[in-house]
């Protein structure tokens, strides 16, 4: 099941016994988990049906007797068990002959207690899809996968979650967002936040408002040096060099030249386009439409054959970054000395 489908389920009261929520990124399972146990019971019931449990805490056998016992005064019980990547033996593998293992949680999970919602916590990996437990998961559970998303789908990805809540945001102030904060969506999801409780729903959020709630400067930033870059802009491309010089621990070179490669890389792609009409070269490069223009300026400014010289420079001041053939230059120097290559 889908992220939304589950949350529409869920508030609709429509509950099932078993929630194997599994996958790298956690933002999901932590929303999903969240809202059952705040959502599902009422206080009164919250304190003889409500159990929250750790993996590295508990066994499977534990969690099974918890799961098997019938809810007082409520219609439901929740079992909620957190981190549950760390139980030992929740995933059987085959014994010798090949055949898979028969273990308490597949046996429940087979005929799970209609009366409780067991909710699992399997966070930073998946179970193995060809497994008998996973196989039955699917048919009997909710078995949900938080998928990391790619760094170019970051920006998209706010616009719909402020949609969500009524807001809007101008195309430059998620890119700058989703260039600084990364794919991490719990860090984005609460800076996000921030953001709305300053502004009014009818106000657009922009640079500024990034720049006074967040403290991602609106001219400095990684956002503003790419674009310095693709237009060959020298004097604003120094100016930010040595802000980020000044500002080390708020602009770490690392970051810097990762968000660079990203930039430099969709360029190479734009080359490579047939069509490169403003809606087809923004979604085969994964920017929205208001930004091709830079694209394609970027493009006329810098070769294929340039480009493999600058993937390069970034690949060595990646390893100077961390220490690697490099004496301990200072991350300003090393940016300077990276930014003049690219520009010449």
């Amino acid at each position: 099941m889908t992220f939304d489908a589950i949350i529409k389920d869920l508030k609709n009261k429509i509950y099932q016994p078993v929630y194997f929520l599994q996958g790298e990124e956690s933002y999901y399972i932590d929303v999903l988990s969240d809202y059952i146990e705040k959502n599902v019971l009422d206080d009164n019931e919250k304190e003889f049906n409500q159990t929250v449990l750790y993996g590295k805490d508990v066994d499977v056998a534990t969690i099974i007797s918890y799961a098997k016992r019938f809810p007082m005064m409520s219609n439901y019980q929740v079992i909620i068990v957190k981190e549950a990547q760390d139980i030992r033996g929740l995933i059987k593998k085959a014994d010798s002959t090949g055949k898979e293992v028969k273990d308490d949680f597949l046996a429940y999970i087979e005929s799970p207690l209609k009366s409780t919602l067991l909710v699992m916590c399997y966070k930073y990996a998946s179970i193995d899809k060809r497994t008998k437990i996973a196989k039955t998961l699917d048919k009997t559970a909710v078995l949900f996968e938080s998928k990391k998303l790619y760094d170019n789908k970051i920006p998209d990805w706010i616009v719909d979650y402020l949609s969500k809540r009524k807001y809007k945001i101008e195309p430059k102030a998620s890119q700058l967002m989703a260039d600084y904060l990364g794919v991490d969506l719990s860090k984005v999801a609460n800076e996000l936040d921030k953001l709305m409780v300053n502004i009014a729903a009818t106000e657009a959020i922009n640079e500024k408002h990034i720049e006074q709630y967040i403290g991602i400067s609106k001219d400095f930033n990684v956002f503003e040096l790419s674009t310095a870059l693709a237009k060959k802009d020298v004097m604003k491309a120094n100016r930010i060099v040595r802000y980020f010089g000044a500002n080390p621990k708020a602009n770490p070179l690392i970051m810097t030249v990762g968000v660079l490669n990203t930039y430099f890389t969709k360029i190479l792609k734009y080359h490579s386009l047939p069509d490169k009409t403003r809606n087809n070269a923004a979604s085969e490069i994964g920017v929205n439409p208001f930004f091709i223009g830079e694209y394609e300026l970027a493009a006329k400014n810098y070769s294929v054959n340039k480009l493999m010289h600058v993937f390069n420079y970034l690949r060595e001041y990646d390893l100077k970054s961390k220490g690697v053939e490099d004496t301990g230059t200072d991350d300003g120097e090393l940016l300077k000395e990276l930014v003049y290559k690219i520009l010449h």
